[in-house]
């Protein structure tokens, strides 16, 4: 994965004395990393300390709760407060166990100008309390690498100048750490597992300050949503607003950490397949190496199925329903009902569709986003068959037939603005015929990016209601139990 640098916030560079020690400086606020794509190519960012460009603060306050639920500590004498005198930001409480709401992103690359334990380093070097960073490494917010990542075609000249500085070759050979490796292998990123670790000059560093929360988390009684629990794996009905096996920042508040506690298990389960943050549902976690790793086979084989209960705006075509999904990894995902080369085949088949009330003002408050749908009178409920698991298939392919799902703040306003103007979706049913005129498709690519929403933080009417395989044994079936909105 490449983290796109034209998203940072700002970027300065200066001299500065930190614990004794003459260094050079600069940090960029970016948007949060979603994927879990390995190696993860980074900007060179090259520093030992962050330094906060005005423009890029936001104010934001950790709220410290007192919570008995799976902290390290609730009680208020043992929570840390600091602010960065360099830079002005906000004080820092802890981060579990969670705050009333996300803080801006930051993210923090730096390159260990003197060796030591890790969480001692971030500590001092960007001014943050060491439980904050503690609870950071406990949440899998902090990467390191033993040599750092190219810099981007944005770098600048003092960025470019630090880069080569590390990664000079006459110093990287006295490194024994590298020894045997090549720079590309030497430049994969992994999780810190420690804050004890110890971290030799010249590593790298990437610190997610602002991890994304899942607050919804404590919310949930987990025991109440398991649907089963065998020898190999456990069956949870996932709560919207969860993530299956978290974030590229945060592998602390998901569904499989919690279902694992839940059982009180000794090891923790293992995430075999994803549904995306707001669907609810059937979700199957391995409790070992091995089922994990056959399930996963049976996907790719295709001997599991998988049921959805979809509540749509408008009711879709009744059958099979073909798309071909762009080839990137990035939200909203574009889709053309024409074969497109390169394009990933997307298809669903739509078994069943019944006109149902539209969700009450009550049960839309509680549970959705207003997405600006003109008309709320009736939706419909529908059954469908996925027979290819594309990431956002079934929200992108229902909204490409004009029915959006109800709450789909992410399609359901590109699905309005195309209705109110035909031929605005360049890969729809009335796109444009651009002949060999590519600027002007690229140009009506990005317009049509433009009327795409934010991810929905809530519910969305869509539910895996069924999931069934066959194992050594016989089969499996399993049903969750009743949608949201019902």
């Amino acid at each position: 994965m490449t983290v796109a640098l034209a998203a940072a916030t700002a970027t300065t560079t200066l001299p500065c004395v930190y614990s004794g020690r003459v260094v050079s400086s600069f940090c960029y606020a970016s948007n949060y990393l979603r994927s879990f794509s390995y190696p993860i190519n980074v900007s060179g960012a090259l520093s030992s300390i962050g330094i906060r460009y005005p423009s890029a603060r936001r104010r934001c306050t950790f709220n410290v709760l007192r919570r008995g639920i799976y902290c390290l500590s609730t009680d208020i004498s043992d929570v840390g407060f600091s602010s960065c005198s360099l830079n002005s930001y906000p004080p820092y409480g802890r981060l579990l166990p969670c705050p009333s709401e996300n803080g801006p992103p930051r993210v923090e690359h730096l390159v260990v100008s003197e060796g030591g334990p890790v969480l001692e380093y971030i500590s001092q070097t960007l001014n943050i309390p060491p439980l904050f960073v503690a609870d950071l490494i406990r949440f899998g917010a902090v990467f390191y690498a033993l040599v750092c990542p190219e810099p981007p075609p944005t770098a600048t000249i003092e960025q470019m100048e630090a880069f080569k500085k590390y990664t000079d070759p006459s110093l990287l050979t006295k490194r024994s750490s590298i020894k045997g490796k090549t720079i590309r292998e030497a430049q994969k990123t992994f999780r810190v597992a420690s804050g004890d670790d110890f971290v030799e000059a010249g590593t790298y560093l990437r610190v997610h300050v602002h991890p994304k929360r899942f607050p919804r988390c404590y919310e949930i009684d987990w025991k109440s949503r398991i649907i089963a629990v065998t020898e190999n794996y456990v069956v949870l009905d996932k709560p919207a607003g969860t993530s299956v096996g978290g974030t590229t920042d945060n592998i602390e508040e998901t569904c499989a950490t919690f279902t694992s506690r839940a059982l009180g298990l000794d090891a923790p389960l293992k995430t075999t397949h994803q549904i995306d943050n707001c669907t609810e549902g059937c979700v199957i976690l391995a409790r070992n190496k091995e089922y994990c790793s056959i399930f996963h086979e049976k996907i790719r084989e295709k001997q599991v199925k998988k049921l959805y209960l979809a509540l749509a705006a408008t009711p879709p075509p009744i059958g099979l329903i073909t798309h071909y999904m762009r080839p990137v990894n990035l939200a909203p995902r574009l889709i053309s009902s024409d074969f497109m080369k390169g394009w990933l085949l997307c298809q669903l088949e739509v078994m069943e569709c019944k006109k149902v009330p539209w969700p009450t003002r009550l049960i839309e408050a509680t549970h959705i986003e207003d997405c600006g749908w003109p008309t709320k009178d009736y939706a419909y409920e529908c059954t469908i068959n996925l027979l290819t698991g594309r990431t956002h298939q079934i929200r992108a392919q229902l909204a490409a037939c004009g029915a959006p799902l109800v709450g789909d703040s992410t399609y359901m306003p590109a699905a309005i603005a195309e209705s109110e103007n035909p031929g605005l979706n360049p890969f729809g049913r009335n796109k444009k015929d651009y002949g060999n005129d590519e600027e002007a498709r690229t140009l009506a690519m990005e317009e049509w990016i433009k009327h795409h929403g934010k991810e929905p933080s809530a519910a969305i009417g869509l539910q895996a209601c069924h999931i069934s395989w066959i194992d050594n044994d016989g089969e499996r079936s399993y049903k969750a139990g009743s949608p949201w909105w019902r």
